[in-house]
């Protein structure tokens, strides 16, 4: 079955840096984008970035720039660099892909908290 299995998350100074992965088993991995979301407490889940199968990537506006999504097909694995961390960062991060037909997978996710 489809997994996805997000790590890499704790607490972090702001102006910090950490790297998350998704590891991913159950379809074939370097078919498919994967994205990054977030949720921040009180508030509704939001696109981070995605990478494309080919390795291309796109961006929410508020990270360009401070975070890089990059992917390796042979471990089945999609990472998220994040540098620059802010406070409004904080959040549980989530990993997604969409297979065909539309079905959309999650994983449970990894806390991000920036703080003093």
């Amino acid at each position: 079955q489809v997994q996805l299995v997000e790590s890499g998350g704790g607490l972090v100074q702001p102006g910090g840096s950490l790297r998350l992965s998704c590891a991913a088993s159950g379809f074939t991995f370097a078919n498919y984008g994967i994205s990054w979301y977030r949720q921040a407490p009180g508030k509704e889940r939001e696109f981070v970035a995605t990478v494309t199968p080919l390795g291309g990537a796109m961006y929410n506006v508020a990270v360009k720039d401070r975070f890089a999504i990059s992917r390796d097909n042979a471990k089945s694995t999609v990472y998220l660099q994040m540098g620059a961390l802010r406070p409004e960062d904080t959040a549980v991060y989530y990993c997604d892909v969409e297979l065909d037909g539309g079905t959309a997978y999650w994983g449970a996710g990894t806390q991000v908290t920036v703080s003093t």
